[in-house]
């Protein structure tokens, strides 16, 4: 129940709003209740053949109250949905800001579609129930003080009698509470399983009809499918048990009624205009309990997701800023020093062993070595997407575990093999380096990619949709706007992963010639894959089995019985 209650906490910055609601839910209630009384006074006065034209001004009142009732629930209806999406814009905000500051290793533990669930899914099975759910609940507990109180009014022996299913319905309620609970976890898991499958099959549909696999995804979406409608099915099967046997069991609280009402009646103990208020009233009084039995299966349902939602809000990163962290109020100059730096992504298998070495501001350096060396690794320790077990890595002389993260992400600047382009336009795609860039900076930048000509060809030049990761636009094109991105940031430190990789000659000269520009007067480092392209840097460190095993130049590396040359000598002879 401690979603339930965080769930409430989002509703204090609209206190006036949750007074306004509950004041109009609670006058519909009450307005709901005079009806049966009413009309208990129009039969007793018709009955005893009295009252005149009074009967018809008791009518008369008797539309004034359907209409003040359902006027008043409208309102309460739209002050509700105000609410209602105040709240859930206010968790999906939450959960959106906690998902960005989590470590890169809560997103490789867990499926794109399964996240994805959780957002969309989860925090609108908490919205139904845990906001149009407690004012259900609140209502359907004053409809129900406020029946008993008139009942007992009425008659307080034919009271009691109304409320002898009220014991069974109460443990019912208990039992399916238990079973449905664990029901619903199971669902959810296998809901979120189908949306792993179909965001992994949209985002490799091109895989998917190259390899002929549409008979195998179908099928594979299918199972998923199946199992997700099968667990539906139990959860309904337990629903289609419950419901029906409670209402039954509220039912035949009317049946004694009825029974020891006729009986009163005859006996003159109460009247016949009693008697039909006092059946009118109990059928108010089994609609709450009912209502609550339903409240109580979305309630199952809810739960669950809100524990979800809720894992992910109080998830904490692995990676987490310094309390004091350190805020540096120029860019560094670039000198980077690795000192004993040893990692691994499981305990017990290291992919980094104490690995030293340093880089001076403006040196452009290749980390070389075959894959699966810990190239890619060493990198992702300097950007704090993990941090070492072991030594420590300065920028500047400050250990990057003491400097303001957001500030260590700015100072460098990424230029990977295969960009990551997202589904917007061009321009937006390169205004990602820098969100304030003005039009002229954005489209200076894409010159010094080289990547205004294409632009400029597309339907609307930097307004084009690219699609998802870009897939409108060649590899080589997508490097280019990733090289205009990382001009608009403009950092003092580059990492380049061998953007010039599995592109044509042409285009490998266009790129070559915009990183050239890129990396002047930067600290460049490089991670290299083709050793024919580290003529040109100043040094090489050669990494092998996650050791630093050698460094120099290209010249004086391939001049000597090096890793490096039989690495070489491999890639010239393929």
């Amino acid at each position: 129940m401690k979603s339930l209650y965080r769930v409430l906490s989002y509703l204090r910055p609209y206190k006036r709003l949750v007074v306004w609601t509950m004041f109009f839910a609670v006058l519909t209630t009450l307005l709901d209740l005079v009806p049966p009384w009413v009309i208990k006074e129009i039969i007793d006065l018709l009955v005893e053949k009295r009252g005149g034209d009074f009967v018809y001004w008791a009518t008369a009142g008797l539309a004034v109250t359907y209409l003040g009732r359902n006027y008043s629930n409208y309102i309460r209806i739209m002050f509700n949905n105000i609410l209602e999406q105040k709240v859930v814009y206010d968790i999906r905000s939450e959960l959106y800001q906690a998902m960005q500051k989590l470590s890169l290793t809560y997103f490789e533990n867990r499926s794109t579609g399964e996240i994805m669930s959780r957002v969309t899914e989860d925090v609108t099975n908490v919205e139904r129930i845990f906001i149009d759910g407690v004012e259900q609940v609140i209502t359907a507990m004053l409809t129900l003080v406020g029946i008993i109180i008139i009942l007992f009014f009425l008659h307080w022996k034919l009271a009691l009698v109304s409320l002898i299913p009220i014991p069974i319905l109460f443990l019912g309620a208990i039992k399916y509470t238990h079973r449905a609970q664990d029901l619903y976890q199971i669902n959810r898991e296998r809901s979120a399983k189908l949306s792993s499958i179909l965001q992994d099959t949209i985002s490799g549909i091109r895989e998917t009809l190259a390899f002929n696999r549409q008979r195998h995804e179908v099928q594979r979406f299918n199972d998923r499918s199946q199992s997700l409608c099968q667990g539906t099915l139990n959860v309904m099967r337990l629903w289609a048990m419950y419901s029906p046997a409670m209402m039954f069991l509220g039912s035949t609280g009317t049946l004694f009624i009825l029974i020891y009402g006729i009986g009163l009646v005859r006996a003159e103990e109460i009247t016949v205009g009693a008697l039909v208020a006092f059946m009118g009233y109990l059928a108010l009084f089994y609609n709450p309990i009912n209502q609550l039995h339903s409240l109580n299966h979305m309630l199952q349902h809810a739960l669950v997701s809100g524990n979800r939602v809720f894992e992910i809000i109080d998830a904490q990163p692995e990676v987490q800023e310094a309390p004091d962290a350190i805020l540096p109020s120029t860019n560094v100059q670039g000198r980077i020093v690795y000192d004993r730096v040893s990692f691994s992504y499981a305990k017990g298998k290291e992919v980094v062993h104490s690995v030293s070495f340093s880089i001076e501001p403006g040196e452009h350096v290749a980390l070389a070595g075959a894959t699966g060396s810990g190239k890619s690794t060493l990198v992702k320790l300097l950007l704090r997407f993990y941090d070492a077990n072991d030594g420590s890595i300065r920028l500047d002389g400050f250990p990057i575990r003491q400097l303001n993260l957001a500030y260590l992400r700015e100072q460098i600047g990424l230029v990977s093999q295969d960009p990551f382009l997202f589904n917007g336009t061009v321009g937006e795609n390169i205004l990602y380096g820098n969100r304030e860039a003005t039009r002229d900076q954005l489209i200076e930048a894409a010159q010094a990619a080289h990547a205004h000509e294409f632009i400029e060809r597309l339907g609307k030049g930097y307004d084009t949709l690219i699609g998802e990761r870009g897939v409108k636009l060649s590899g080589g094109e997508k490097t280019r706007v990733a090289i205009a991105r990382a001009f608009l940031k403009d950092p003092p430190i580059l990492v380049l992963d061998e953007a010039t990789a599995s592109v044509d000659t042409a285009t490998e000269s266009k790129i070559k010639e915009a990183l050239s520009k890129l990396t002047a007067y930067r600290t460049t480092l490089i991670i290299a894959h083709r050793l024919s392209t580290l003529e040109d840097v100043d040094r090489i460190l050669v990494i092998q089995n996650g050791s630093l095993v050698e460094e120099g130049t290209h010249e004086g590396l391939i001049n000597e019985n090096s890793v490096y040359a039989d690495l070489f000598r491999s890639q010239v002879r393929l």
